[in-house]
């Protein structure tokens, strides 16, 4: 702010200057975070726990795998030795672990729909504008955003990490009708993130370049936005009980919100092949920090007001295959499946040794000598 104040005295109020002094402002004030929740503010840097569902499943004297494990010996998944197709912190999944990521999406979507969201189909290639109004850094060394060559696909092309930006985007320069809120969209997309993690308890597929996850995303008057993220926790709670997980609900205290969020709530999962929790969800309270930046209006009488902006994740679904997978396995060599899930993936109750895909060998190529 320094460098601002010296540019308003020194340089002459001219439109060039006048422009090149509004642009630093603007970046200045874009970078600032947003508000917190008096309540959270008073967290000692520890998050709450607030809620817990379900049961630690007792395994008796079995000891449980873990899910790579767990694959391997099924035959259900390929992470190694990937470079030549999809790269690092990338996976195939096979056979019924597939069809299970399929009847995940299913169940979530039919969900949602019963809940009225409104299901769209989104892009994942944004602008920097869409991804740094909704709070995700560009262009720094902290950046988890792949961009796109500008050489051969056009400047200023980014791949979506949430399909909460293609949605905030979707109603930019938009005014609503107060009695048209809260409104509340849904997306399945894929997910880009270039963030890489060293540490033990991400390693595998917790955490992976790309993945598949199912979305909400509720914009509200300012009065409807506390009660809508008590909502979204809810619909989380209620999606995830039935496929027997053992959880436990976090208010995240204010050093864990990121510059959008006024308050977030985390949900983790046990996962008991790692025996530690896992994050499998969040939703956020954004206020109006997403509206004002991409102009999100609602209007009131005569009065137009920004909208609250809220978002949460119904499935992301490397992490719940993880929860899953090592919650239901049995020592027989079988994972039981979900009974809400059956429906979903052609009534199998189990999920077995895939024989579909062969266990693939990869072979050394020798080079010619011609």
């Amino acid at each position: 702010m320094h460098e601002l104040y010296n540019l308003f005295k020194t340089t002459p109020t001219s439109d060039k200057a006048y422009d090149h002094i509004k642009e630093h402002l603007y970046k200045e004030l874009a970078s600032l975070p947003n508000r917190t929740h008096p309540l959270v503010k008073t967290y000692d840097g520890s998050p709450r726990i607030i809620a817990e569902v379900n049961k630690k499943k007792d395994f008796g004297n079995y000891k449980p795998l873990e899910f790579s494990e767990i694959t391997q010996l099924l035959n259900l998944m390929r992470t190694d030795k990937l470079g030549h197709t999809c790269g690092n912190k990338s996976y195939y999944y096979f056979g019924e672990l597939a069809e299970l990521e399929e009847a995940l999406i299913k169940y979530t979507v039919s969900v949602l729909l019963k809940e009225n969201f409104k299901l769209v189909s989104v892009p994942d290639i944004l602008s920097s504008n869409i991804l740094q109004s909704c709070g995700m850094p560009i262009n720094t060394d902290r950046t988890q955003i792949y961009s796109l060559d500008p050489v051969h696909h056009g400047p200023d092309l980014y791949l979506s990490g949430t399909a909460e930006m293609s949605l905030a985007g979707l109603l930019k320069n938009s005014v609503h009708a107060m009695t048209n809120l809260p409104l509340k969209l849904a997306a399945v997309s894929r997910c880009y993130r270039a963030e890489t993690s060293n540490v033990v308890e991400e390693r595998g597929t917790y955490r992976v370049h790309q993945f598949t996850k199912v979305e909400m995303f509720a914009a509200t008057t300012k009065e409807q936005s506390d009660e809508m993220l008590e909502y979204l926790r809810k619909t989380q709670e209620n999606l995830f009980s039935p496929l027997g997980l053992h959880m436990k609900v976090l208010d995240m205290p204010p050093h864990e919100l990121g510059a959008p969020a006024y308050r977030k709530y985390d949900i983790e999962a046990w996962m008991p092949g790692r025996n530690n929790y896992g994050e499998i969800s969040s939703c956020s309270n954004c206020t109006d920090y997403q509206s004002r930046r991409l102009n999100i209006k609602y209007s009131e009488g005569n009065l137009e007001k920004y909208v609250h902006t809220l978002n949460g994740t119904a499935c992301a679904i490397p992490r719940m295959l993880i929860a899953l997978l090592e919650t239901h396995q049995d020592p027989r060599g079988k994972i039981n499946i979900p009974n809400i899930l059956q429906p979903f993936i052609s009534g199998k109750q189990l999920i077995g040794k895939n024989s579909i895909v062969p266990k693939l060998k990869l072979l050394k190529i020798k080079k010619s000598n011609n």
